[in-house]
């Protein structure tokens, strides 16, 4: 296989690191930039100050003190991520990424886009290959795209009125590092709901099914349970337990522990990726019957899919039946960074055959097509405790 060069933009409103773990994009990056690297490619990443990002060279592209201009100190574990793609943390960033990318690009390198069209100018400006490497968003811009589940491709591509599809588009989905979530089999009694805290997400529907089931409900993550302008008004409710956004470690902890995660969400997700994190826990996921679930929530093995307030009760008095093992097997087979890398790699050097040939390419050393093999837990594995 051919080694390719890789130019990767981080995020431009947040360092890249791997302590941000409520911001999905963040971890994405860190965890591609090194199943990149694992293949022996180059990796030069542009980004804030104090970014760690496994790469041949970290290019410095703005500064906390530019963050500060812009959004000021306040506490992320409690208010949503600050950022605005015309103010002065965006316009510094791209402006010398463009000035870094310049000076080091050869020919045939790529471009890693991982905030869509947030980043246009600067794939406007270098002249490369563009790839937007993750889409779990709308604004999309780029010829060769990557998403995180085929219902956001063809949500995506009904937006865009595309009626055909696209060869150098690509699905490939999140991807975890297995370190980062244990499996834990021995479940505490309290369910969970972990991510940001507004009304799409679910949070109500999540309080009153622990509520009509008589369990507490932990709520993690940034917002307020108090909040007019989303409707949220749960302060007050003896059954919830409140925590912040939390590190890592807490994350798997909290993850690890609860007898299930419920993910309502009321719209299109394009991914969820709390819901896989908690299957490699070994935790059942309860999640809405749309967007990417019924890719990555196996009915009845991994957790369910509802659609009426007494199916997602139903669900929450019957989690026994679902096995942690089989949780774990599913999610570490398809999701894990050593799966997906070799479905980024089968990707990457397709669109390495574009500088010659192209789509009629021919490939002698191909010896399997296997990259979108999906693994399923044996039958057998359902009867495990």
């Amino acid at each position: 296989m051919s080694k390719l060069r890789f130019h990767f933009l981080g995020l431009a409103h947040l360092e890249t690191h791997k302590d941000n773990s409520s911001c999905a994009y963040t971890q994405k990056i860190i965890k591609l930039a090194k199943m990149i690297k694992k293949y022996g490619h180059t990796v030069y990443f542009y980004g804030v100050e104090g970014s760690q990002v496994e790469c041949d060279e970290f290019v410095q592209v703005s500064t906390q003190e530019d963050l500060r201009r812009s959004y000021g100190d306040y506490d992320r574990s409690k208010h949503f991520f600050k950022q605005d793609p015309n103010d002065w943390a965006h316009q510094t960033f791209n402006k010398n990424a463009i000035e870094g990318i310049l000076e080091r690009k050869q020919e045939r390198d790529m471009l890693l886009c991982p905030m869509g069209v947030y980043q246009k100018s600067i794939a406007d400006a270098v002249g490369l290959l563009t790839v937007e490497p993750g889409i779990g968003y709308s604004g999309v811009f780029s010829d060769h795209r990557v998403f995180e589940s085929y219902a956001w491709m063809h949500y995506i591509y009904g937006l865009l009125r595309i009626d055909d599809g696209v060869w150098y588009d690509a699905v490939i989905p999140n991807y975890f590092d297995l370190a980062d979530f244990p499996f834990n089999p021995h479940k505490q009694d309290y369910l969970l709901y972990f991510g940001r805290i507004i009304n799409r997400k679910g949070v109500q529907v999540a309080s009153d099914v622990a509520k009509k089931t008589g369990n507490q409900l932990y709520i993690v993550g940034q917002g307020s349970l108090n909040n007019p302008n989303e409707g949220i008004y749960l302060g007050d409710e003896k059954h919830i337990v409140y925590h912040p956004a939390v590190g890592p470690s807490e994350r798997a902890e909290l993850l690890s522990n609860a007898k299930a995660v419920l993910m309502p969400t009321y719209y299109l997700e394009p991914f969820g990726g709390v819901n896989v994190e908690a299957q490699l826990c070994g935790t059942p996921v309860i999640t809405s019957d749309w967007g990417a679930f019924p890719e990555t929530v196996l009915h009845g093995v991994t957790g369910y899919r509802c659609r009426t307030f007494e199916e997602f009760c139903w669900a929450v008095n019957n989690i026994s039946r679902i096995k942690p093992k089989a949780c774990r097997k599913w999610a570490q087979d398809n999701y894990s960074m050593e799966r997906v890398g070799k479905m980024y790699e089968e990707y990457f050097q397709r669109l390495n055959r574009l500088f010659d040939s192209g789509w009629y390419e021919p490939n002698d050393k191909r010896d399997e097509l296997a990259w979108l093999e999906r693994y399923y837990p044996q039958r057998s594995i359902f009867r495990q405790t």
